[in-house]
């Protein structure tokens, strides 16, 4: 596993973080929920391969 998958999502959340601040003080609330789940949705499909990985793993080690 590659540390830069890591630092990938650390900086999508930080990105997200400063986005939504940015939005809730200039009174954007509705936008800062978007933000998030955009976020979250950009986590989830960078993750998603190496979650397949894992269940492979987990198949190989008790031979399902």
């Amino acid at each position: 596993m590659d540390i830069e998958i890591i630092f990938k999502v650390a900086a999508v959340g930080l990105i997200v973080a400063v986005l939504n601040q940015l939005l809730s003080r200039s009174g954007r609330d509705e936008y800062t929920m978007i933000t998030t789940l955009a976020g979250i949705i950009i986590v989830l499909m960078m993750v998603l391969p190496y979650v397949g990985t894992l269940f492979g793993y987990v198949r190989s080690v008790f031979d399902l």
